[in-house]
């Protein structure tokens, strides 16, 4: 974990994306959830960010990480909560009660899906929603946390800068 708890950011990943690379990979793709936590950590690196990412079958878990977040003053959260989006009261409730930036990510696109997927309980507590982009969201959501809590790109590790 990092020192300095307000260049934390949480990844959170809710239920079945540990099968991540295996399941319905028409739908999800061949990354594994170390694939994805990997893409975090390095992306999350380049705007001098610690990314501790977690990823829980259980919706309560979720909603404590969520407090903790709270208690450890971490700087932002990005949320793949799965199908928690659509049924959980209590992670917006949490969300909302932390008041931590946070962007909603989904690896597909959930609005293309079954219509019981295009509602997300989830979003409304977000600044931010993204889906459809494949594990890629999560570059493009942590990019947009960064901009959105001042994190600027270290250039000593930005690989864009390199070339």
């Amino acid at each position: 974990m990092a020192d300095d708890p307000h260049k934390t950011i949480y990844v959170l990943n809710g239920p079945n994306l540990n099968l991540l690379g295996t399941r319905e990979p028409e739908t999800y793709g061949h990354a594994t959830l170390a694939d994805v936590e990997r893409l975090c950590v390095e992306t999350a690196t380049r705007f001098g960010l610690v990314a501790e990412c977690r990823q829980s079958n259980h919706e309560g878990v979720l909603v404590d990480c969520v407090h903790e977040a709270r208690v450890k003053g971490v700087a932002g959260i990005i949320l793949n909560a799965g199908a928690y989006s659509h049924t959980s009261i209590a992670l917006h409730d949490a969300l909302m009660g932390v008041k931590i930036p946070t962007v909603e990510v989904h690896i597909s696109n959930i609005h293309a899906r079954e219509s019981f997927r295009h509602h997300s309980f989830t979003a409304k507590a977000a600044f931010a929603s993204i889906c459809g982009f494949g594990i890629d969201g999560y570059r493009l959501a942590i990019t947009g946390l960064a901009a959105k809590i001042g994190a600027t790109t270290d250039t000593k590790t930005d690989i864009t800068a390199q070339a």
